[in-house]
Formats: C-alpha cells, structure tokens, sequence
C-alpha cells in the first residue's frame, strides 16, 4: 500500500517532514499554514516549491500512471491482467467507468484532475512570488530558483497533458495545429479558461520555458555528474533545455529541438552509461527525476520478486525478448541482462528492477539518451543521425556490427521505433512516441494489439465538459487575487 507521506493544498498547504538528500525540502511545518502566512517567510516559499515536486509522486500522475503505469499499459508493455478484464484491449476503453479492470476512464480523469490541482498550486506560488518576493526572499538567487522552476513545472504538467489530449502526429499534420485540446491555466483562480489549439498550448509551453531558462540561468555551469545537492531531483538549467528539445521534438521544429539537445549533452556533465548493476534506472543519466520516499515500500504492489508474480506488473520472457529483440537471457544489450529484469524461469515470466533495484528512490522523467535520440531525428545528414542512435546502442552493449542505418526516414523512424520502447521501458515514454510519429497498427510484442487513432486522444473528462469552459461563454472570473484557497475547477 501507498504511504502518503505528506499532505498537499486543499484549502491550506502543508507539507510534512520528509527525508531528503538536500536541505531544500527539509522544512516542516507542524501545522497546516494559510498561504498568506506561507508565502511571508523563504522557507514558506520553499515549502511551496517543495510541494509541488511531492505532489507528483502521487500514483495518478507520475508515481505511477504517467511513467510506468497507465502510458506503459497503453504501450502493451505488461502481460499482467488486472482482476475483472480477460483482454489487454480493454485498456482502452475511454467513455465508461470499469469496475475491477483498467477502468481507464477513472484513471484519465485522475490524471487530470491531479495535474490541473498542482498547476494551480504552481500558479499561486508564482502570483505570491509576484506580491512578496522582493521583501521576503532577499537573496537573488533563491528568488529566482523559486521562480525559474515554478515556471519550468508549470510547462511540463501541461505539456504532458497536451501529449495525452491533444492531436496525434502534431509535427505531420497541419490540421492538427488547431485542434482544442487543454486550458493552459497561468491563474490561481476559480476562474473558466478557454480549452486553446495545440499550437496555442505549445507556444505556452516554450514561452515558460524560455522564462524558466532566463532565471535558471546562474546555473549554467552545473556539473549534474558531480552535484552533491540533488539538483537532478529537481528542474534545473539543464532540465529546462532537455524539456525545450523535448517540446521542439514534438513540433517538429528540428533545428531548435537539435541545438537544445546538444546543449545538454554538453554541458550537463552526464555521459552514456555502458553498465546497470545495482542501477536499472542508469541514475547518473538522470537530468530530471522525482524522489519518492520509500519508493521500494511504496512501489511493491506493482513491482516485487518472489515466487508469484500474478499481482505484478510482469510481462512473459516472449515478450522481453519481442521488446528487446534477443532470445532467452543471452543477449549484447545490457537493457534486457539480469541488472535489468528478475527472472522467473518457471513461470517464463520477468519484471523490470527498476523500481526495485533503485537505492536512489528515483522516478526518472528525462534521461540523457533521449537527447541523442531527438538529435537522430533532426539530424539532416543521414550518417550523422546513425551516428548518434548508434552511439547509444553501443553504450548499451550492442556491438558495432549491428549498427542501424538511417538511410531513409522509413528506417531512421524504424530504428528510434525499437530503441524508445527499449530504453524507456516502465518509463513512460513509448507511448507518446508512436503518437507523436503517428503509428498505428499492430505492435511488434503484442500481435493481439491493432492500434488505431482513437486509441491516442483521450476524450475530455466528464467534469470539464459539465463545466468548462465552453465556446459561447460570455463570462469570466477575472480575479486576479492569490488564493488562500486552492479547489480550481478547470
């Protein structure tokens, strides 16, 4: 069972004493503190801040459904069944509840609903920030850590909700552009915000981020491969130029999505790992992750060894070996080795070591590979593209013989198809990669499986259709008053 170690804004933030590597979440308030009280002292400020990284540690977003829960279920990445359902298609049924299944409808409006509250609670950190700053945090550099990474978690959340909400293939299909999809929400307010096109929301994104990077930018010179300070457990200046590849990626704007990519591999002081024993999640790639505390305890009703994996997010030895395209436990690609995955032979089945070999308690949400992968894809020159996957899969163990090509787009595509469902396995990322290249179809691992569009938007959830804002609104709250209270309603 989860032990929730903290608790976050409802009518008043409070968040609770929590073991850190870093003295930054070390404050703890007894009691609960109405944010007008909160934000008259730094360490209110940093409370604030600190709650929202707790915050997304939550099982409906990225403590489990948007890294290896839900987003790797949609990616057919598990053989487990969950109690009530005889079909891994079942997964997506979106438009009802489903009792004792996937009951993905339940689980969409979570996400939601969660990713919309810690939105709102960022934007009432940065609208005190707007009222108090310049007396209470009277140190520059505080003052603009607390700013520049409010901002940076402000487009990130969206981002991840424009990913499941909004268009497929947005960077191959113009029409895609004007599709209304999410508010992107910058009030603390009770306010109704318009649902904007996917290029509005993008645009959004890349203008926080850019202001992100402008505060975070004292920071240039960190060495993520030497900090002490668990600055990878939060989003700093290197993060915020891996997220801007990322968002670049995905419009297709490839030579802005390449130059931050290069800017990270870099500067950032992290290199490609060539083992994992004792380390799954390749921890010293880490750009950006989230700490769970006690995240083995926490994790093990869904990651666990032992003798019965029927309550585990397992997947069959078959379908280790379809992902990783090797055979049995012989294989160059270290991805697929024991360090990797728990075998049972008897059952034939294996269980990602993730979350279970994971001494840093980390959530990863971006990894240096990704940078060489976005820069595979953006690359003109078609020997340099190769040259860059390549580079990783040698990193990984897999010999210079087998080198992939990236001759045409069809292969490039095909190549970076097989190693994002390898590197990022539990992580996430697959899923939104065969939506943002437009893949639909059957997957390699999962022949049951025929993948069509609608498999990949996520229709609104009920509460905003009931009261969103809708076209013909004529009204709007335009209060612009930070909140003591925080219940958005978006």
């Amino acid at each position: 069972m989860k032990k929730t170690k903290y608790i976050f804004i409802s009518a008043f933030i409070s968040i609770l004493s929590l073991a850190s590597c870093s003295d930054w979440l070390d404050v703890t308030p007894n009691t609960d503190v109405p944010a007008k009280e909160l934000f008259t002292t730094e360490n209110g400020f940093k409370s604030a801040l600190a709650g929202l990284y707790i915050v997304m540690t939550e099982e409906n977003t990225y403590g489990k459904n948007l890294s290896f829960g839900l987003m790797d279920q949609l990616a057919q990445m598990y053989d487990k069944l969950p109690d009530g359902t005889t079909s891994r298609n079942n997964v997506y049924i979106y438009d009802w509840e489903t009792s004792g299944a996937y009951n993905t409808k339940g689980v969409l409006a979570n996400i939601w609903r969660s990713q919309y509250n810690t939105i709102a609670n960022a934007n009432n950190l940065l609208e005190w920030w707007d009222l108090n700053s310049d007396v209470v945090l009277t140190d520059t550099i505080t003052r603009r850590m607390i700013r520049g990474e409010a901002l940076a978690l402000r487009a990130f959340l969206h981002f991840d909700l424009l990913r499941g909400w909004g268009p497929m293939n947005y960077a191959g299909n113009e029409n895609a552009k004007s599709m209304r999809c999410i508010p992107y929400r910058t009030v603390a307010d009770h306010s109704k915000q318009p649902l904007l096109t996917a290029k509005e929301v993008i645009d959004n994104i890349i203008n926080d981020l850019k202001e992100a990077k402008e505060y975070m930018s004292y920071e240039k010179e960190l060495d993520l491969g030497t900090d002490t300070e668990g600055r990878d457990r939060r989003f700093n200046y290197h993060a915020i130029n891996a997220m801007l590849a990322r968002v670049y990626s995905y419009a297709g704007e490839k030579d802005s999505a390449a130059m931050h990519a290069r800017m990270v591999i870099d500067e950032c002081g992290l290199a490609l790992e060539s083992g994992n024993d004792n380390d799954p999640i390749l921890s010293n790639e880490l750009i950006y992750g989230l700490s769970m505390y006690e995240l083995k305890d926490n994790l093990s009703d869904y990651f666990a060894v032992g003798d019965k994996l029927t309550t585990k997010y397992y997947l069959n030895i078959s379908t280790l070996n379809a992902i990783f395209e090797t055979v049995g436990a012989e294989s160059e690609d270290m991805r697929a080795k024991g360090t990797a995955f728990y075998r049972n032979n008897e059952l034939q089945c294996a269980i990602s070591l993730k979350y279970i070999d994971n001494d840093n308690e980390i959530i990863p949400l971006i990894r240096l590979p990704e940078m060489y992968y976005i820069l595979c894809e953006a690359e003109e020159d078609r020997d340099e593209a190769a040259m860059y996957i390549n580079t990783v899969r040698n990193k990984r163990g897999i010999s210079k013989a087998k080198d992939v090509s990236c001759a045409t787009d069809e292969l490039r595509i095909t190549a970076l198809n097989k190693e994002y469902r390898k590197e990022f396995y539990g992580e996430g990322q697959y899923f939104w990669f065969l939506k943002r290249h437009g893949i639909t179809g059957t997957l390699t691992h999962c022949s049951e499986t025929e993948l069509v569009e609608e498999n990949f938007i996520f229709p609104l959830p009920d509460a905003e259709v009931e009261y969103g804002w809708v076209q013909d609104d004529k009204e709007a709250d335009e209060s612009t008053e930070p909140l003591d209270e925080i219940t958005p309603r978006v």
